[in-house]
């Protein structure tokens, strides 16, 4: 993941995620105290009077309850019992979960590292066609010497460029081996989106692989600037986290299906991280990078 206009950060400058651990009481704030200073189970004395106001009301509980019944149940059948409520399910009361869509996306998500004259990058890419071919950014593997890619069951290949669009920032992937089960990812369509679909990103962003993060679209037909340059038109803008590593990962909608590979981020600042806005290129343009002759279908209809 680049961010927009600026240097992607070097990997050896991130010590790792930081973690901040929330909803704990202060040492020094008091826990809130009881009503007339007393502690929690503190015992309270019962009068007589008590006593007798309690059974009285349990009386009147039972007779109310005796009237109410025989209005409504008159013929002396019992009340029909309350039917337990079946849960949600996905298909009957609403979209899949973002569980869910993870749970399903994964399988075609992948991890690659390029070896480039200053070291090693990494980013994330998904699996787009039978063939095994697999769409990623482009400046993730610009410059490499070698390109390895490892997928979601741990099968470990090299690959080869097959076709890159520098001007959208995509390329494709030959590997030279695939895995015994290969999962390619369902692919939807990027000219029916809306501001304010729901959206999931995937990714290996700052080394943490398979990351999932959820937002919406906020944004279409946006631009952005690369570091050497160039102007990518025409993104998919959206508010689910992303970060250096993302770049070439997949944004899924509610369906779970892939509508946008994932490209760059915009941050004012120099620190090249995540402040809330991604960009993608749509699946239909991401698809014609490589051409139709390499395995990967053509942009949709």
């Amino acid at each position: 993941m680049r961010p927009a206009g600026k240097p992607a950060p070097s990997a050896h400058q991130w010590a790792g995620p930081e973690v901040t651990v929330i909803g704990e009481r202060p040492a020094d704030e008091p826990a809130p105290a009881a009503d007339d200073d007393k502690g929690p189970g503190a015992p309270v004395a019962l009068t007589r009077r008590d006593l007798a106001i309690g059974v009285g009301a349990v009386v009147l509980a039972i007779v109310v309850t005796a009237v109410l019944a025989f209005r409504a149940g008159g013929s002396g059948d019992p009340a029909p019992a309350a039917r337990p409520s079946a849960g949600a399910s996905p298909s009957a009361s609403g979209p899949p979960t973002t569980a869910q869509i993870y749970a399903a996306v994964a399988p075609s998500v992948v991890s690659i590292e390029s070896t480039e004259p200053g070291g090693i990058a990494t980013g994330t890419g998904v699996v787009a066609s039978a063939d095994g071919n697999i769409l990623t950014a482009f400046h993730v593997v610009k410059g490499a010497t070698a390109v390895k890619v490892r997928f979601a069951d741990g099968t470990e290949s090299t690959a080869e460029v097959a076709g890159s669009n520098p001007k959208i920032d995509i390329a494709v992937l030959t590997p030279a081996n695939l895995p015994d089960v290969l999962v390619p990812a369902v692919l939807g369509n990027s000219g029916r989106l809306a501001v304010g679909n729901d959206v999931v990103a995937i990714g290996n962003q700052l080394g943490l692989t398979s990351s999932a993060t959820a937002g919406v679209i906020s944004g279409l037909n946006r631009t952005a600037a690369n570091p050497d340059g160039t102007r990518l038109t025409g993104l998919i803008q959206f508010d689910a986290a992303v970060n250096p590593g993302s770049s070439g990962g997949p944004l899924v909608n509610a369906r779970g299906e892939t509508i946008g590979i994932v490209v760059a981020l915009a941050n004012p600042t120099s620190a090249g991280t995540f402040v809330g806005i991604g960009f993608a290129v749509p699946i239909g343009a991401a698809l014609g990078a490589g051409g139709n002759g390499d395995g990967v279908p053509g942009p949709e209809q």
